[in-house]
């Protein structure tokens, strides 16, 4: 019997680290097969988490496979990575962290499937709001 991966164990230490410096940990992931993230985020096969406590719920992160929700664009999602096609985890304040060989099994997918009839092209960007932000009170 093969020993146990280390990849998992190095990752929960750079997020553990990250969290206890007040740090917010990213995930950079490779999107294959059995990935379950929003797709509209997707670039290059690639997506980039904020997986720091303010920003996800009921997150578990296991020896095969890391869960939790978030929102995007304040839509609710479901996530599920692999942990062999995590590719790094870092700080995003100063870059430290680890990277990663994203296992064979693992290869990426397209961003979209190809019988969908759709263009390759990406999706537009939301437009920006111009001027200064503001806030106001909501009673």
């Amino acid at each position: 019997m093969s020993d146990p991966s280390t990849k998992p164990y190095l990752m929960r230490a750079i997020y553990d680290w990250c969290v206890d410096s007040g740090y917010t940990p990213y995930l950079s992931v490779t999107v294959d097969s059995v990935t379950r993230v929003p797709m509209e985020y997707v670039k290059d096969g690639q997506i980039v988490l904020n997986i720091g406590p303010v920003a996800v719920e009921r997150f578990k992160m296991g020896n095969e496979l890391i869960e939790f929700s978030a929102r995007f664009n304040g839509a609710g999602h479901e996530i599920s990575i692999p942990i062999g096609s995590v590719s790094a985890i870092y700080a995003r304040e100063n870059g430290q962290g680890l990277s990663f060989a994203v296992t064979e099994a693992d290869a990426p997918v397209p961003d979209q499937p190809a019988d969908s009839g759709e263009s390759n092209e990406a999706p537009p960007e939301p437009p920006r709001p111009s001027g200064k932000p503001s806030l106001r009170r909501v009673k």
